[in-house]
Formats: structure tokens, C-alpha cells, sequence
């Protein structure tokens, strides 16, 4: 029998063809038949998931760097037992181009303990990049259709939206969306001003917007063919219209965040800055029709939408305070953490083969990531070992995000990520709080 390079035994393996107890073989960054062990690793006590998969983070290359990077982000990333993440381009510069994309890797290379992938920006200046855009450069293309602190390019107009949406149908490009529509939010300032409190920032950013902005995004989709993947939904409404527009046939998709899954508006009473968001953390009513979303398997990702800020930005007058916070991290604990506390009957095994599906298959499958998001023979031996039971208290000394703190402190989270394997390495040791070596690669598709 071959020699191989990691036996992962004795761990509750959540494959595509169910959850049992076995062992992981890897070689040369592979999963693969198993053989003798050159280093063994006991998951006993532990489920080993295939590594998990952010499609939405922003870690601030380049420009922003002083509140996040590569070192930090990606730590944050393995911490959570995340292995890729997607990157997304409103950066300074923006990343408008292939060029752009290439630039941003060169930055990248060797300071990643995760593998990644991008999302270029859509140009509403030169829709037609879209049409030509290499599928190995970019997973897909990010419209900003309303604008915030750090948005600069934001398609505004109608007739400029409609050609980027014929362009990305032409490319067969996928379309990640912010959908708010800026134009009722600037016609609700006109009428109220600005918010004075940060409690009274959903009222001023209301479910208005995403609804409207969703509804012209289905117009669109209809109209071209357009594949779409709407970002952080935020409403009850928003989630009926998409799963009504993918029932009829719509080539649509959603994301809910775990910070829409965890926090209302009543936690911004007392969060404040700390959850100033965009789209907004919404009502009780809302977060209840996300979770059904994700019992009912209408969602297609889920993401963190990790967007760290300073301290010293989040304090600034309410109207400057720019929406965001750090949320790699806290991602899979988090959802988990609702799973348990919502359906603690629920089977675990269950539970976290639905936790793997938003968390790493259907993410792999939808943004064309080969060898990502399953266990099995040839897959990528990304790799995380998570200890479902007991109860962890996040506080501010836990955090790895360069920012320095979460909106999730002083929460006591069911589980933890114990160990977390890319490419067959460890990159993350709970027991000794230890990292591996920065050689995360850029997955191309």
C-alpha cells in the first residue's frame, strides 16, 4: 500500500453521499485512496468538512490596507475554517480590468494562508469588457448599484445597467449584485436628512430600496438571459421575489449573510456603529424569512461579506461612518450557532451537511471552482476539522482581522473550528494556536 502524506482519522466525514465515520488520505495536496500514513491527525469528537468557501469578502488590496490585508484576512479566514475566498474589487484603484486583476494577484502572491479567486468590477464606463472577459481572470463581475464609503464605482443609471447586463449575457458572465436602489434612498434624504443615531439608520435606509433594485434586477434578468447572484438580501420581500424568479426558471441566485442571519435592528440599539451595515440589518420579521430560506434550501451561499473598518472610522458623526465589519471569522460559527439554537432538535448531522451545502458545494458549483467544496477522491485536500459541542465566548483578544474587533464579542458560539487543511497542509491549530505557511494559491477556472 502507498505511502501517503495525512491520515485524517476517526472524524464524521460529511461527503456528497452522506455523513459517516471514516478517515481522509492525502497526497500532494489531494485527497486520495488511503494508504500508510507518513503523519496522522485524530478528528475523533469532530466532523471534517470539505474547507469551507467565502465568495464575499473585501480584504482591501489595494488602497485600504491600513484596515486590512492578506495576512490578516486570511488568518482571519483559516480561523474560521475557511480555505478560499473570492475577493471583491471595490478597492483603490477599483478592479475594473483583467489588468487590474493580474496587478492585485502579483500583491496577493505569498502572503495568503487561503486560496482565492476575484470578482471584477463591472465598468458602467466599459460594459463591453464584460462580453470578452476570460473566465480564468474572474469568477464573475460585481455591480454596485448604490453607493457608500467605499463604492466608487456605482452604476447608476438605467440605460448603463441594461448594457451590462447584455454585455455579461454575451460573455456568459455571472453577475454578483449589490441591489439597492440609491435613487429612493437620495429621494428619502431629500425629505428626512440625514440619520442623527445610529438606531435610526434602518429607518433611513429602508426595505425600500433592495426591493425596488431586486425587482429592476429580475427585469433584467428576464429581459438578457443574464446569470445573477444577489448579495447579502436583507428582507423577507427580496427572498420572495428571488425564489419566485428561480421557480419560474430565471437564471437568479441568492446570498444571506451571517450577520442577517444573527443581528436586528434592536441589536443596533445597542451595537450601534458596530452593525451600521449596508443593506441594513433589518427587523425580526425579516431575519425569521432568511432562516426559513435557509431550512427550505432557497439560498444558494452563504458569505461574510467581511468588510473591516478602524475603530476611529466606525466612531466617526453617524453620517460618515462607513458600513462594514469583519465577519471571516465568525462566519460558519455563527450560522452554526443560530442552527443549533433555532432547531436544537434538528439532527446534527443534518444540520451540518446544510451548513457544507451554502458553505462549500454549492459555492464551488456556482462560481465554477474545480476540486473545491467535496470530499472526495481527486478533490482539493482543503480540509476543516469543526468540534460541533460545547460553547466558546468570542471576545476582542480572539480576533485575527486586522481591525481588531468583531460585532460578535461577549457571544458564547456552539463549536469551533479545531484544525483547518489546505492543499493538505495545516494552515490552523486551535490547541496550539499556531498557523502554517502562506502558500495559498490563486484557483483559476
Amino acid at each position: 500500500m502507498a505511502a501517503v502524506d495525512l491520515l485524517v482519522t476517526g472524524g464524521r466525514l460529511v461527503t456528497p453521499d452522506g455523513v459517516r465515520t471514516g478517515d481522509i488520505a492525502v497526497s500532494g495536496g489531494r485527497i486520495v485512496p488511503g494508504g500508510e500514513a507518513l503523519h496522522v491527525l485524530d478528528a475523533k469528537g469532530a466532523y471534517v468538512l470539505p474547507g469551507l468557501i467565502d465568495s464575499h469578502v473585501h480584504f482591501r488590496t489595494p488602497g485600504l490596507t491600513y484596515k486590512e490585508d492578506w495576512a490578516h484576512g486570511s488568518r482571519a479566514a483559516v480561523v474560521g475554517g475557511v480555505t478560499t475566498v473570492m475577493d471583491m474589487p471595490n478597492t483603490v484603484p477599483p478592479t475594473l480590468s483583467p489588468e487590474a486583476v493580474l496587478a492585485k494577484a502579483a500583491m496577493i502572491d505569498g502572503t495568503s494562508l487561503v486560496d482565492y479567486a476575484f470578482h471584477v468590477g463591472a465598468d458602467p464606463q466599459r460594459p463591453e469588457l464584460l462580453a470578452d472577459l476570460d473566465p480564468g481572470v474572474a469568477v464573475s463581475a460585481k455591480v454596485f448599484m448604490a453607493g457608500h464609503h467605499t463604492a466608487p464605482t456605482v452604476v447608476r443609471d438605467e440605460a448603463q445597467l441594461d448594457k451590462v447586463f447584455a454585455a455579461a449575457a454575451a460573455g456568459g458572465v455571472r453577475l454578483v449584485l449589490h441591489a439597492e436602489d440609491e435613487a429612493v434612498f437620495a429621494l428619502l434624504d431629500r425629505w428626512r436628512g440625514t440619520p442623527e443615531r445610529h438606531r435610526d439608520y434602518e429607518r433611513y435606509r429602508p426595505r425600500t430600496g433592495p426591493i425596488a433594485a431586486v425587482a429592476q434586477v429580475l427585469r433584467l434578468v428576464e429581459r438578457h438571459g443574464t446569470a445573477a447572484h444577489v448579495l447579502h438580501l436583507s428582507t423577507a420581500e427580496e427572498a420572495d421575489l428571488v425564489t419566485a424568479a428561480r421557480f419560474a426558471g430565471l437564471p437568479v441566485t441568492f446570498e444571506v449573510t451571517g450577520h442577517h442571519l444573527s443581528f436586528t435592528d434592536a441589536d443596533t440599539r445597542r451595537l450601534g456603529a458596530r452593525t451600521r451595515l449596508a443593506p441594513a440589518i433589518r427587523q425580526r420579521a425579516d431575519q425569521d424569512r432568511l432562516w426559513e430560506a435557509v431550512w427550505r434550501g432557497e439560498v444558494s451561499t452563504l458569505g461574510s461579506d467581511h468588510a473591516p473598518h478602524t475603530i476611529e472610522e466606525k466612531c466617526r458623526p453617524v453620517p460618515d461612518a462607513p458600513p462594514g465589519l469583519p465577519g471571516v471569522q465568525e462566519l460558519a460559527v455563527a450560522v452554526w450557532t443560530g442552527m443549533r439554537e433555532r432547531l436544537p432538535d434538528e439532527s446534527p448531522d443534518v444540520a451540518i451537511a446544510r451548513l457544507v451545502r451554502y458553505l462549500a458545494e454549492q459555492p464551488a458549483a456556482l462560481f465554477g471552482l474545480r476540486g473545491k467544496g467535496r470530499l472526495e477522491i481527486g478533490a482539493d485536500a482543503d480540509l476543516t476539522v469543526f468540534e460541533p459541542g460545547g460553547r466558546h465566548m468570542l471576545s476582542a483578544r480572539d480576533v485575527r482581522a486586522k481591525c481588531g474587533w468583531s460585532a460578535y464579542e461577549g457571544w458564547t458560539m456552539a463549536g469551533r473550528v479545531r484544525t483547518t487543511i489546505r492543499a493538505g497542509q495545516v494552515v490552523w491549530d486551535a490547541d496550539t494556536g499556531t498557523f502554517g505557511a502562506p502558500t495559498g494559491r490563486w484557483v483559476r477556472r
